[in-house]
């Protein structure tokens, strides 16, 4: 078995930020992300096309309630990732909470954790390209959606195999679009909601609506944790700037700034729009559900091509995800290939750092659950889409455990290291791991939104990866005894 890596280096690496398994392969992961790069990827990765097209059924719900939805899941995005913060501001990782769960917990735990996590990224790769193609075969119908899946798959395939700088450059102008559409959005609406949109149809708005119609919780106190479980895996892409921290200029830096401003990248982005999309409609008003929250609001002010422009939001956050999807995935394939729990070539670079055979690997199966998507939607991917949906709150609860020991080690190697550090440890820590196996433990009484069914199929994904890693551990271990026998004999 190989030995765990050290707090001093960064992935055991040679030639750049993320190191490479193999020297004579390439030069390792550049760090060609600059910090305008990896600003954008920390705002943009809080605002998934989750946000704009699921938050509907979360009103639907919970009403004006579903605000304490998104605040309960926002306070434990933000402490999970101060926790995670802490991890990679010490040691900047492209595996990320992986290889610091391979440190802290043991190597079944990176191993376990690291292609679970990719399993979800490849199959959101699917449901994005698939998302992206309606959108686009609507414009132009002369295309067909398969078509167009391919496209866009492609094209932000051959973006990553550029360059990190071409990831980091499409990404940037992606989440740009989605920051200032969102920005923009609260402004109007806020102007709308008190009455001060020159020439808007807002006789609807007003901070009424919040209370009226049955009260702030009119499906009663239990609707706010059924809209924890619609609401919690929009939050899904937060941790990608740590990820991508690896492949920065100063990753320290680039990790400390994204984890101190997730507060009020949390409470902007979501609770901001949501609370101007309550404010400005009734919550049970019907076009919520027929157009979707944000379209509803939209046209509610009389905004011409609500619709169209909302479609064109949605597109920029689909290629967003697809673009930070393949790249994600690519990464955390390259970190288990450097630590011996993939196929070495995973860890081999191009000349531009570029992992090539990860993002290769990690395309095509996301090609194979596109197809998937169109032959068999209502069984085998179904069954891929239900078994990797609890995988966040999974990778969550690996992170806290890892924290928990991962401080001691820091304190001890290299205590200076700490220059973030989650609040009110260990109690905190502990109780952010509680509400997140509650939430687990809720899922399974909920067969109306198909919970139960998600938790059970994940819970099953998982045991068979985690065998498998406990099998390869005692193996190698195995291994490892047999060759000191034979050195000592």
């Amino acid at each position: 078995m190989t030995s765990q890596p050290t707090l001093t280096k960064a992935d055991n690496g040679h030639g750049g930020p993320g190191g490479t398994g193999d020297p004579g392969s390439g030069r390792g992961l550049q760090a060609g992300l600059k910090n305008r790069h990896l600003s954008m990827i920390a705002i943009g990765g809080v605002i998934g096309a989750g946000l704009f097209v699921g938050s509907s059924s979360g009103i639907a719900t919970a009403g004006p309630g579903i605000l304490l939805s998104y605040a309960l899941v926002g306070t434990l995005v933000v402490l999970v990732m101060r926790m995670l913060g802490e991890m990679s501001a010490a040691n900047p990782t492209s595996g990320s909470f992986s290889a610091h769960a391979d440190r802290a917990l043991g190597r079944w735990a990176g191993f376990s954790i690291g292609w679970l996590y990719w399993f979800f990224w490849v199959v959101v790769l699917a449901v994005e390209a698939t998302a992206g193609a309606v959108i686009l075969e609507g414009w132009v119908p002369a295309v067909p959606q398969w078509a167009w899946a391919l496209i866009v798959m492609v094209v932000l395939t051959g973006t990553n195999l550029v360059s990190v700088g071409s990831y980091g450059e499409f990404e940037f102008w992606f989440a740009g679009i989605k920051v200032v559409a969102i920005g923009a959005f609260i402004v109007i609406g806020g102007l709308a909601v008190f009455g001060l949109l020159p020439g808007a149809d807002s006789d609807q708005a007003g901070l009424a609506n919040l209370t009226e119609h049955g009260g702030f919780l009119p499906n009663g106190p239990g609707a706010i944790l059924t809209g924890v479980l619609l609401v919690v895996f929009s939050f899904m892409g937060s941790e990608i700037a740590t990820l991508a921290a690896g492949e920065s200029e100063d990753p320290q830096r680039a990790v400390t700034k994204s984890t101190n401003s997730i507060i009020w990248r949390i409470g902007v982005f979501y609770l901001g729009s949501i609370l101007v999309v309550v404010s400005l409609l009734p919550w049970d008003s019907k076009s919520i559900q027929d157009k979707g929250s944000y379209v509803a609001a939209l046209d509610s002010l009389g905004i011409a091509h609500a619709g169209q422009i909302m479609n064109f939001i949605v597109l920029t956050s689909v290629l967003s995800c697809l673009n930070s999807g393949l790249y994600t995935a690519s990464r955390m394939a390259f970190s288990l290939g450097q630590r011996g729990d993939a196929p070495k070539a995973f860890a081999r670079t191009t000349e531009r750092g570029v992992p090539r055979t990860a993002i290769l690997v990690s395309v095509v199966f996301g090609f194979v659950a596109v197809f998937f998507n169109y032959k068999f939607p209502d069984s085998v991917f179904l069954f891929l889409v239900s078994s990797s949906g609890a995988v966040a709150l999974f990778v969550w609860l690996v992170i806290c455990f890892s924290q928990l020991r991962m401080r001691k080690i820091i304190q001890a190697e290299a205590p200076e290291k700490l220059v973030v550090k989650m609040w009110l440890y260990p109690y905190l820590t502990w109780a952010t791991a509680a509400m997140i196996v509650f939430i687990l433990g809720y899922m399974l009484t909920d067969t109306e939104h198909d919970g139960r069914k998600t938790v059970l199929l994940s819970l099953l994904v998982a045991a068979v990866v985690l065998v498998i890693a406990v099998v390869r551990q005692k193996l190698g271990s195995g291994q490892d005894r047999e060759r000191d026998e034979v050195a000592a004999g």
